[in-house]
C-alpha cells in the first residue's frame, strides 16, 4: 500500500508548546506543507504525505509522537467503534505476523471503560485478519509494530496510527539520569521559547549551572550542530507496511543520509555545571553518547558560587535551567553537595537559595557588554518577587502534570532590586 499524499497528521505536544511547535513544523517541512500546519489544543494539525512523516518524526525536537488519522465518525457506544474499525482495511498497515496495541484518549466521552472500547478495536482488528487470512496478530504492550490510537470525543471517534513507537522525547541518547529528569521535549521547548538557536544572533553562549543529567545543554549542542534529534532512535513506521516498500526504505535512508552530513561544529560555547558531581558525571555520559560531549565544558560546582563564563567579545550569553523544586527540593547548596558525596541523598531545602542566587548574578554576569539573559522554570508563581527580579517576561508550561512558568530576567547591572508596591507578580 502507498498512502495518500493528503492524510491529515496530528502532533501532539505538552500544553502551552502549540505555537512553539507551529513554528518548528513550519521551518523545517516543504512550503506547500509548511500552509496547512496549524496549531491544534494539545498539538499541530496538518495535511501531508509520508515524506512528511518520516520527517516529523526525525527532525521535530517539540514533538511527543506523529500520529496518521485513519478514520474518523460518530459513536453512541462500543459497537460503533467496532463498526467503524472494520470499515478500515487493516491489512494495507499490517500482517498476523506483526503485533499491535490500542491506547484511548478521551474529551468528555460518554463511555462507561476506555479499556473495554479498546478491547472493542483490538477486536475488529484481528476478526478481520483472521477472517482474511486464518491467523490473528498479537498483543504487545512494550513496543508494538503498530500502535493505534483512539481517540474519544462526546459524539464522534476517530482512529490514529500512531508512526512513533516510544515518545519522540527518548531520543536515544539518555541513559543516566537523576531522580526527576526534565524530559528532552520540555528542555527543547524552552530553548525555542527562548529564541535560542545555537547561533551568536541568536541565543549566544548557553550556560546551565543546575545542570543535573545534562538534558538542557545536550539538547542545545544538537540544536547549535544542527543535529536531527531522532537519528539515534528507531520508529514504529519502520516496521509498517505502507513505509516497508522499497521506495519508502530508499527515501528514509536518504532523508537520514542528509541529516547526518548536515551536522557541524556548534559557533557558540555551551557550559554545564551542578553542585552534584555524580550528576556532572551522568551528564557528561549522556553527552558522549548525544556526540556533542566536546562541544559542553562541564563543571562541578555551587550555582551560587562559580564565576560567570568568559565569552569572546560581544557575544551575549543565555541562562536557561531547571532548578531543583517541589519534590526535587529547593535548594542544592555546599551541605547537599558533601551529603550526596557520601552518597546520601538528602538535599537542603534552606528558603534562601534563590535570593542568593540573583545576588550572585547581579555580581557575576552583569559585567558582559554584550549582556546574559536568564531563562528559569519553575512552579513557583511568585519566585520574580522572591529573587528580588523583575521578569521581562513569563511563559507557561507543563513539566508533566506540574503547571510551570519559564521566566525571563534581563541581568543588568541594577537588575536586581526587590519589586516596588503595586509590582504585578502573579
Amino acid at each position: 500500500m502507498s498512502l495518500p499524499n493528503k492524510l491529515f497528521l496530528f502532533v501532539p505536544c505538552p500544553a502551552g508548546v502549540e505555537p512553539l511547535l507551529e513554528a518548528e513544523l513550519k521551518r523545517f517541512l516543504p512550503p506547500g506543507v509548511r500552509s496547512k500546519v496549524e496549531a491544534l489544543r494539545g498539538g499541530c494539525g496538518l495535511v501531508g504525505g509520508a515524506d512528511d512523516v518520516m520527517r516529523i518524526n526525525l527532525e521535530s525536537r517539540l514533538a511527543q509522537r506523529v500520529l496518521v488519522e485513519i478514520i474518523e465518525g460518530p459513536y453512541r457506544h462500543e459497537d460503533d467503534l467496532y463498526s467503524l474499525a472494520r470499515r478500515v482495511d487493516w491489512r494495507d498497515w499490517l500482517t498476523p505476523k506483526h503485533t499491535l496495541r490500542i491506547d484511548v484518549t478521551a474529551q468528555r466521552s460518554p463511555l462507561k471503560s476506555l479499556n473495554f472500547a479498546a478491547l472493542r478495536i483490538k477486536d475488529a482488528i484481528c476478526d478481520q485478519l483472521r477472517e482474511h487470512t486464518g491467523e490473528r496478530p498479537s498483543v504487545d504492550t512494550h513496543s508494538p509494530d503498530l500502535p493505534v490510537v483512539l481517540h474519544v470525543g462526546p459524539e464522534r471517534a476517530a482512529l490514529y496510527v500512531d508512526t512513533s513507537g516510544e515518545p519522540l522525547f527518548k531520543r536515544g541518547w539518555r541513559i543516566d539520569k537523576g531522580d526527576a529528569p526534565l524530559k528532552e521535549t520540555l528542555a527543547a521547548a524552552m530553548l525555542a521559547a527562548a529564541d535560542w538557536r545555537g547561533t551568536p544572533e541568536q541565543g549566544g553562549a548557553l550556560h546551565d549551572p543546575c545542570c543535573g543529567s545534562g538534558t538542557i545543554p545536550i539538547e542545545a549542542a544538537l540544536i547549535a550542530c544542527d543535529s536531527a534529534p531522532g537519528l539515534q532512535r528507531r520508529f514504529a513506521f519502520e516496521r509498517q507496511l505502507p513505509f516497508a516498500t522499497p521506495a519508502m526504505k530508499t527515501a528514509w535512508g536518504e532523508m537520514t543520509q542528509a541529516a547526518r552530513a548536515r551536522i557541524h561544529p556548534p559557533a557558540v560555547p555551551i557550559y554545564a555545571s551542578d553542585v552534584a558531581f555524580r550528576m556532572v558525571d551522568f551528564a557528561r555520559r549522556n553527552a558522549e553518547r548525544a556526540g556533542v560531549a566536546q562541544y559542553i565544558q562541564f563543571n562541578g560546582g555551587d550555582a551560587l558560587e562559580r564565576p560567570a563564563p568568559k565569552l569572546p567579545d560581544g557575544l551575549p550569553g543565555a541562562i536557561v535551567m531547571n532548578p531543583p523544586y517541589g519534590e526535587r527540593i529547593e535548594v542544592r547548596g555546599k551541605a547537599a553537595m558533601t551529603r550526596d558525596a557520601r552518597g546520601s541523598e538528602e538535599l537542603d531545602a534552606g528558603d534562601d537559595f534563590f535570593p542568593r542566587l540573583a545576588a550572585h548574578w547581579k555580581r557575576q554576569y552583569t559585567e558582559n557588554p554584550a549582556g546574559w539573559t536568564a531563562w528559569m522554570l519553575t512552579p513557583d508563581m511568585k519566585l520574580p518577587s522572591k529573587m528580588r527580579l523583575k521578569e521581562t517576561r513569563r511563559v507557561p508550561m507543563w513539566n508533566g502534570p506540574i503547571e510551570c512558568r519559564l521566566f525571563r530576567f534581563d541581568l543588568i547591572k541594577g537588575s536586581a532590586r526587590k519589586p516596588a508596591e503595586g509590582d504585578a507578580v502573579a
